[in-house]
């Protein structure tokens, strides 16, 4: 059974940070690249970064750019978002996704980005808030 599994959510002031973990399971995590979408309250689905299945490449919502640092130890079947200088608006709830796309494509928002994630996390709260 494929299963990915978030950790490390919680409250933190802004300009504070965070760091998510996902742990993968039932599937050859190297094979994948993998990607971090989130859901603010009553909003929709918004990607925010996906890797490469080494790990050398990263690419980053315009958002979040700068900010947040996604990485990945294919020996612990693990994947991670480093999230620094933390908004308000980056309040919600955080899922790791193990995806058919080797790393970009042309639109993150549309059928094509969310028809070849094989597999989503259970999410992780992330509220940031004084």
């Amino acid at each position: 059974e494929v299963q990915l599994v978030e950790s490390g959510g919680g409250l933190v002031q802004p300009r504070g940070s965070l760091r998510l973990s996902c742990t993968a399971s039932g599937f050859i995590f190297t094979r994948y690249a993998m990607s971090w979408v989130r859901q603010a309250p009553g909003k929709g689905l918004e990607w925010v970064s996906n890797i490469n299945r080494g790990g050398g490449s990263t690419i980053a919502a315009d958002s979040v750019k700068g900010r947040f640092t996604m990485s990945r130890d294919n020996a612990k079947n693990t994947l991670y978002l480093q999230m620094d200088n933390l908004k308000p608006e980056d309040t919600g709830v955080y899922y790791c996704a193990a995806t058919r796309i080797p790393l970009s494509c042309d639109s993150y928002s549309g059928p094509y980005f969310y028809f070849n994630i094989f597999s989503w996390g259970q999410g992780t709260q992330v509220t940031v808030s004084s």
